[in-house]
């Protein structure tokens, strides 16, 4: 098996230099066109020439070449940037399909201009798409000069924006827009009841910036529309004191993972005692069981300032991969309100889910599909079996000379946090610049504590002062400079070495340049190598460093800490054999969220699936090709939406509980898709029974005040929000569910009833004692 992975490993490296030599040879060619002697207006008449070769049918590969090299003098003429060759590689890998690994500081945005553009040519439109507002502004702004320069119109998307600026946007050629925005406005199109109430055209080619971020960390998460509800009520207060009086080990306990929660006997009569409800586990009570559920898992599993800080009277959710607040995110169902009653605060209004589609699914209705990003070849396996991407390692303009320094292991965090704040004391006493990420908001304030009375003075970056990102991270190269950043830091801003001052990068750089240190392991190595790519950025010195604990959650939470077993001691722990075999287990983990993901998967899926064979009658209706009647369209789009909504409301019920049916020996996904599969399949005859009536009521009306008489409207208001469904992964994964919880559910399901009884019975006999 081993000499199998060697042929196929050394196969693939062959197939990559080979495409990378022609990929050099090609940005030689474009080089060697050279169009310095051309003015302006040749310029420009020759990018029109390409826009009407390429409306005429002739394949954009053919005419890669001549529009690169447009590119290239353009941006030079307008914006003062040359494309390195790498740069131009970078490019033509990103229109061949390929998600390209490019190193931080190499100039990502600049190489995505050259397939927008020559993608853009047919007219069809080109989507960009970043990982925040802040970053589809500026690269529209920044890269807009060429576009325009080259007769193309360019818009950035923002949240807020109207109806018709968003319209206008999505019309342009290149659209710079988030995921998330996109994503919204494809569901808002999904409910309109008039195609001028759409945004979104045909989706045709896009290009995703972090692409590790978007394709694999929030593949899963689902984006949802919903009608507004007027109320919303506060019940979440009483289960949240419940669980605050339930003790661990003896009212409940953990899986093996410490991502699911359940309740054990004792805790499930003492529940009973003070909701005063009887058996829990009848069926009448299952709502209590899920809103106690709910609130036992956020008393026992979410920390504050870990998983959420509460700011303005508010619950902000904190991005598990970046750091940063999840803006206009919530916990799933009901976790989210009864985070809000732990922490006595009034819940946002229930409404009814009208929409749900995640990244994932909304990337696959795109065409044409590549990405880029710095860390990618870790994950290439996944982005192979997700997407069917190829990832492409593509070499620095300069050399990487920054030194990674192995990690320094403790056995308790308390040594490590001592020599932590030792290390950062004695290289900032030498003025070399620091950056050092931590796991969470709670550990990065503390660290600053730490430090501030060890006379360290630092910058926090966290997602408490989130708005004041950029300015800290311009700072973080500066001489003398400590920050102390949750995983956000230098997200779409490069850490430049001396802040962008000359003589201070002189400097630093004979210090050894920017100087990162990770806290802590993540689960993923390509998170971690995102922080190591802080430093080294275009040839620059620099080094990076991560201290560990046997005692840190990852170590606990997988059991590393049992793997390893070695005395108690202050100092860090030698050997190698210790080294690899934290990467095993760091390499076994991902492996093991990889599996949880593609199960995940195959529930989404045909819920998906089931979504677009729906869409794509609405969308026939909508845009007229389908012969109605105006009173007949509007009807059957009112019902198609009416019964699509139930069934999305139908297919959540079923989730909850599916996983159960594994004790009966049958498999829980296929069992789903029975399920599910025999619901949808009577919406058709639903549709049309219920559109019949109602048009009978109409008389054949087509006045469309009638028509919201009768209720044939769009919902008054709605809202949108992204599902962070983090915390139920395991609730939903079968292999989740241990014996422990299933021998307790059913205990209580079943047999608990009948054991009742024997006891009341055993109370009343003559012969007790």
């Amino acid at each position: 098996m081993n000499l199998a992975v060697k042929l196929i490993r050394e196969f693939k490296d062959r197939d990559t230099r080979h495409k990378l030599k022609g990929y050099r040879d090609k940005a030689e060619l474009i080089r060697n066109r050279n169009l310095e002697a051309w003015d302006d207006g040749q310029l420009q008449a020759e990018s029109l020439r390409l826009k009407k070769e390429a409306k005429s049918g002739t394949p954009l590969d053919g005419l890669l070449v001549d529009a690169y090299a447009l590119v290239c003098e353009a941006a030079k003429r307008t914006l003062g940037l040359q494309p390195y060759d790498v740069q131009i590689m970078a490019a033509i890998a990103l229109h061949e399909g390929f998600l390209i690994e490019q190193h931080t500081g190499e100039g990502k945005t600049l190489s995505a201009v050259m397939p927008a553009y020559l993608n853009a040519l047919t007219g069809e439109g080109v989507h960009v798409l970043t990982f925040n507002d802040y970053l589809a502004k500026r690269d529209a702004e920044w890269m807009g000069p060429i576009y325009r320069f080259l007769g193309l119109t360019v818009k950035p998307v923002q949240a807020g924006m109207s109806l018709l600026e968003k319209r206008e946007a999505y019309a342009a050629d290149i659209t710079y827009v988030t995921a998330k925005e996109a994503g919204f406005d494809y569901l808002r199109d999904t409910i309109a009841l008039d195609e001028a109430d759409t945004v979104h055209r045909p989706f045709h080619y896009v290009i995703v910036d972090e692409a590790d971020s978007l394709l694999l960390d929030e593949a899963r998460v689902p984006l949802v529309i919903i009608g507004e509800s007027e109320s919303s009520s506060n019940d979440g207060i009483r289960f949240a004191e419940v669980a605050r009086q339930l003790k661990q080990v003896e009212h409940y306990d953990f899986d093996e993972f410490q991502r699911n929660v359940y309740l054990n006997e004792a805790g499930s009569a003492k529940a009973e005692s003070m909701l005063r409800c009887g058996n829990l586990y009848d069926s009448h009570n299952s709502h209590l069981l899920t809103s106690l559920n709910c609130a036992l898992h956020v008393e026992s599993l979410l920390k504050k300032d870990v998983d959420y800080i509460v700011r303005d009277g508010k619950i902000e959710l904190i991005e598990e991969y970046t750091g940063r607040v999840a803006e206009n995110r919530n916990l799933p169902d009901g976790l989210q309100a009864a985070l809000a009653a732990k922490e006595g605060l009034q819940p946002l209004a229930s409404g009814k889910i009208l929409g749900t589609i995640t990244h994932q699914h909304l990337i696959s209705l795109y065409p044409r599909i590549c990405g880029m990003t710095a860390t990618a070849h870790a994950s290439a396996i996944e982005f192979e079996h997700s997407y069917v991407l190829q990832v492409m390692q593509i070499p620095p303009n300069r050399p990487n000379i920054r030194i990674d320094h192995p990690h320094r292991i403790y056995t308790h965090k308390e040594a490590k946090h001592k020599a932590l704040v030792q290390e950062i004391s004695s290289i900032h006493a030498t003025g070399r610049p620091i950056l050092i990420g931590t796991s969470s908001v709670e550990e990065s304030d503390t660290l600053a504590n730490a430090l501030a009375v060890a006379d360290v003075p630092c910058h926090v970056l966290n997602a408490k002062n989130d708005a004041k990102e950029a300015e800290i991270i311009a700072k973080a190269g500066e001489i003398g400079a400590v920050t102390v950043s949750t995983n956000m830091a230098g997200r779409g801003v490069d850490i430049r070495l001396g802040g962008d001052n000359p003589t201070q990068a002189e400097i630093v750089a004979k210090l050894g340049g920017l100087y990162v240190i990770g806290t802590h392991m993540h689960q993923s190595v390509r998170i971690d190598n995102q922080l190591r790519g802080r430093s080294g950025r275009q040839g620059d010195p620099g080094a990076s460093v991560f201290f560990v604990s046997l005692e840190d959650e990852v170590m606990l939470r997988y059991g590393i800490n049992k793997a390893i077993r070695v005395p108690r001691q202050n100092e860090a722990l030698k050997g190698a054999d210790l080294h690899s075999k934290i990467a095993h287990i760091q390499r076994v983990i991902m492996g093991q969220n990889f599996h949880i993901r593609q199960e995940l998967n195959c529930y989404s899926d045909m819920v998906e699936e089931q979504r677009r064979i729906l869409y794509k009658e609405r969308l026939g209706i909508l845009k007229g090709e389908t012969p109605m009647s105006p009173s007949e369209q509007r009807v059957r789009l009112y019902y198609i939406d009416k019964f699509w909504a139930d069934h999305l409301a139908y297919v959540s019920y079923i989730r909850e509980s599916i996983h159960l049916t594994g004790l009966v020996n049958r498999n829980p996904i296929d069992e789903f898709h029975a399920q599910i599969i025999q619901a949808f399949e009577q919406i058709p005859a639903k549709i049309t029974s219920e559109s019949a009536k109602m048009l009978v009521k109409l008389g054949g009306t087509n006045d469309p005040a009638i028509w919201e008489k009768f209720g044939l409207k769009s919902p008054t208001s709605t809202r949108t929000y992204i599902i962070n469904d983090q915390y139920m992964e395991y609730l939903q994964s079968p292999s989740s569910w241990n014996s422990v919880t299933i021998i307790a559910y059913w205990l209580r399901k079943i047999s608990w009833p009948i054991i009742r009884e024997v006891k009341i019975l055993m109370q009343r006999s003559p012969f007790r004692g």
